[in-house]
């Protein structure tokens, strides 16, 4: 993104920030302008107050159990024990390691699942598919605890079928220690000194748009020929890889297996946490920003129990619990607030590693995902085979 457009963005940003709450494009927090498919406006900042809801005024639920279909390693289990504590309601959890697994499960006709945590341009997805029961936020107080900037969003205007989980951005991580240059841009990760030495999420999606975002292609581009050429661009970069890692990345660049990589925010935070000199930038080209939402999938089987999970996720003591253990970026204000309070150097170094807490200009650069329609074929068989290669 050119200079003149970050200036441009904080100039609405502000604009609409006075105008308290208007509907926001794409995957940003910040509501601005209609969605482009190249960039996203962003938040200027990572907390603005709300209001506190202290008692849920939800339906009591009646049913006993959960079936939770998420992310691996997403979910504190304290906060399911608590939810367990004060509803008498067991969790059942499912796992997935990307949106594609979960959406093909679902669209598969897996049933029986009460809550899901899928990302923005999954939530559009579904949405458009049929695959989600609508939410009654008059049952969910805990929603004036997020920030308003994280909600009502492009993909769910009103917040119909969707409430904010976390958010964060995709970006490049290396290891100071081992890396002998100072990378700012994602064709470095194609120098012949990383061979061997390189962690990538196993995303079809962020990596085949590094590869297009190099060769000046959009993001999200349709275009079958420019897909072939981020393909071939995929398959040069082979021999650079160790491996393939959406769970946990972070951890081949703690034990030194892996000098850098592609990674989401929140693995580059734990890295940083073992190793300060574990660094996490947006290069040159851009990078990803992400939203992930709790929904209900169509025919819940025990949907009281998920509206239940719902408002007490956003309750700022629980929600504070997910910052803690899987440090990706709060949409929640209220938490931030008590974490500041409670806990003040831990909320200091969420504020101040770029990780949870990316900047005005990092902000400015990243680009989101979008639902490619027809063209997910494509997506998905060119990952099929970039990695059977």
């Amino acid at each position: 993104m050119k200079i003149y457009r970050l200036v441009t963005l904080i100039a609405l940003l502000v604009m609409l920030l006075s105008a308290c709450s208007a509907p926001a494009p794409t995957q940003a927090p910040a509501p601005t302008q209609a969605p482009t498919s190249g960039s996203t406006p962003v938040p200027a900042s990572a907390s603005t107050s709300a209001p506190v809801a202290t008692e849920p005024s939800i339906k009591a639920p009646t049913s006993k159990e959960l079936n939770l279909y998420a992310w691996s390693d997403y979910v504190p289990q304290q906060m399911l024990d608590d939810f367990t504590a004060k509803y008498g309601i067991k969790v059942n959890y499912d796992t997935y390691s990307s949106n594609e697994e979960m959406l093909a499960k679902l669209q598969a006709g897996a049933s029986g699942y009460d809550v899901s945590i899928p990302s923005d341009y999954a939530v559009d997805i579904m949405i458009k598919q049929g695959m989600l029961e609508k939410i009654d936020l008059g049952q969910i107080s805990n929603f004036a605890n997020l920030d308003k900037r994280f909600t009502n969003q492009y993909y769910d205007p009103g917040n119909n079928y969707s409430v904010p989980y976390q958010w964060g951005t995709t970006a490049l991580v290396y290891d100071k220690k081992n890396v002998p240059f100072e990378p700012k841009s994602w064709s470095d990760l194609w120098d012949p000194r990383f061979k061997g030495r390189l962690v990538l999420l196993d995303d079809e999606r962020e990596v085949t748009g590094v590869a297009l975002q190099i060769l000046g292609f959009d993001k999200n581009s349709t275009d079958p020929q420019q897909l072939k050429q981020a393909e071939q661009k995929l398959v040069d970069l082979k021999p650079n890889i160790l491996l393939f890692n959406s769970d946990d990345p972070e951890t081949s660049i703690i034990t030194g297996e892996a000098w850098a990589g592609l990674v989401y925010n929140g693995n580059a935070t734990l890295a940083y946490r073992e190793d300060p000199n574990v660094a996490y930038i947006c290069p040159t080209e851009g990078c990803g920003l992400w939203f992930d939402n709790l929904v209900i999938p169509k025919g819940a089987p025990h949907a009281d129990a998920a509206m239940a999970f719902l408002n007490f996720v956003l309750d700022a003591k629980e929600s504070i619990l997910i910052t803690k253990e899987f440090p990706y970026s709060n949409p929640n204000s209220a938490a931030l607030d008590q974490f500041k309070a409670n806990d003040s150097a831990a909320y200091n170094t969420y504020m101040a590693f770029p990780g949870t807490n990316p900047s005005a200009d990092f902000l400015a650069h990243t680009v989101s995902i979008h639902d490619v329609g027809n063209a997910t074929k494509i997506y998905d068989q060119l990952w099929t085979d970039f990695k059977g290669q």
